[in-house]
């Protein structure tokens, strides 16, 4: 039984199979400066701790980075699905859009790359606070699965 566990942990490895979330970052990577201008937006947030979870070092400084990821986009749309027949709002979708592009010195080694997520969510006027709380928690879930997304590109450089 040992012996079959250890065999599967060297095939696991042998694979590239990570846990989600700690997709190791390559060399490059690894003193990495967020330049965007909301650096308090649910994507940026996210994008800073995936980092960090990874093994990265984010800088607070351009000059000392060895790459410079740009938030070209970041932006949250929320659209109106189906309306009661009172002419209220039964539905919303929510489309969270990012654009990214890497550099490191005067070479690009992403260009700008455009990815969203588009969640829907039913709304109640009688449990306004509730909803509005349910989008929030929406919109951070979002920005978190977007950061994943750029890391995962990020492992590839």
């Amino acid at each position: 039984m040992r012996r079959a566990a250890v065999v599967l942990a060297l095939v696991l490895s042998g694979c590239g199979f990570h846990l989600q979330g700690r997709e190791p970052l390559p060399e490059v990577v690894r003193t990495p400066y967020v330049q965007t201008s909301d650096r308090q937006s649910e994507f940026a947030l996210s994008l800073q701790r995936a980092m960090i979870s990874s093994g990265a070092r984010p800088v607070a400084q351009k000059d000392k980075a060895s790459v410079v990821v740009n938030i070209l986009k970041d932006d949250v749309v929320r659209r109106t699905l189906s309306v009661s027949a009172q002419n209220q709002p039964d539905e919303y979708e929510l489309t969270y859009t990012v654009r990214f592009s890497v550099t490191s010195g005067d070479k690009e080694l992403l260009p700008p790359t455009d990815i969203s997520n588009v969640r829907s969510f039913a709304f109640s006027e009688q449990l306004l606070l509730a909803k509005n709380h349910e989008e929030t928690i929406l919109r951070q879930d979002m920005a978190h699965d977007l950061a994943d997304m750029v890391m995962r590109r990020l492992a590839n450089l």
